[in-house]
């Protein structure tokens, strides 16, 4: 049965209304056509690794997709990628090797060389990366690589308004690419980065907008990291709630609760901290950061 046919029969049962159709990604090369814009070079990253802790784990495949965008968005022409396997110097554990399906054998004797890396980055002009756990990957990007810490970072994940744009099911990548009716070969680098890539060309169903129109936005603006240093315990809560995240204070850095906050949006949040945490005047510890140190241990 050739593809058309396969395709017409697909067709005919989601429009019976009680069947949902996934289609394999087909990486595309172009996306819009040339127009005369003024383009810029991204890449699209992805690294997996033996585990969670950048300070102990180690790198065991690195991906990197570079595209052409312009200021509003729209994605052009996506590159060769680069995709490397790196022997970790010990056994990986078995719930990675389950997970992304990268085994012992296949990186045996495998190196990802800095060079290669930093080449790589250079030659491309590169003026963001991005990743879909931007936290994560920069965090053992920097580590191996340090063309990495010179380079602004946006979160596909973090940086994206996903459940207010209608994805209730998640927003790992996956669950993401369901919601668009496309699946790809999960928790292998270079895939993901182009399905990464896939859904930062979509637009996204309320707002109509671009996807990485949206994160272009975000990764101009500068926030302020506000810490919540020596909050009581007892009211951790209020303050998850109001989506303060947990810094366990690795890198030097104090244990605190921290937020990230538009420069319009400071005094209010200084003013909660006040009034509803601290219950008192006191100093509210507050750092501007931007896209070059967002997501580092510098933030």
């Amino acid at each position: 049965m050739d593809q058309s046919e396969l395709e017409r029969m697909a067709t005919l049962l989601e429009a019976r209304g009680r069947y949902r159709i996934l289609r394999r990604l087909e990486p595309r090369a172009v996306y819009d056509d040339p127009d005369g814009s003024v383009l810029h070079r991204g890449i699209f990253l992805d690294v997996e690794t033996t585990g969670t802790d950048p300070s102990a784990d180690e790198i065991i495949e690195l991906a990197m997709v570079p595209f052409d965008f312009a200021s509003d968005g729209r994605i052009f022409t996506v590159h060769g990628s680069f995709g490397r396997l790196r022997d970790p110097g010990r056994s990986i554990p078995p719930d990675v090797v389950a997970l992304t399906g990268i085994t012992d054998e296949m990186v045996a004797g495998q190196s990802i060389d800095p060079a290669d890396v930093e080449a790589f980055v250079g030659s491309n002009s590169v003026v963001l990366v991005v990743a879909h756990h931007a936290g994560f990957d920069r965090a053992f990007a920097e580590r191996f690589y340090g063309a990495f810490a010179r380079l602004p970072w946006a979160c596909s994940w973090r940086e994206i308004p996903w459940a207010d744009e209608g994805f209730a099911d998640g927003t790992k990548l996956a669950n993401l690419a369901a919601g668009y009716g496309f699946f790809h070969g999960g928790h292998r680098a270079v895939d993901d980065c182009r399905a990464g890539v896939e859904l930062l060309s979509r637009r996204l169903p309320r707002s109509g907008r671009r996807a990485l129109d949206v994160l272009l936005e975000s990764a101009r603006t500068p926030r302020w990291r506000i810490r919540a240093t020596g909050a009581p315990f007892e009211l951790r809560e209020i303050l998850k709630a109001r989506r303060y995240r947990w810094d366990p204070g690795e890198n030097g850095r104090p244990r605190a609760w921290f937020i990230d906050v538009t420069a319009e949006a400071l005094d209010a949040e200084r003013d909660f901290l006040r009034s509803e945490i601290y219950r008192r005047e006191v100093d509210i510890d507050a750092r501007r950061i931007d896209a070059y140190d967002r997501y580092s241990d510098r933030a």
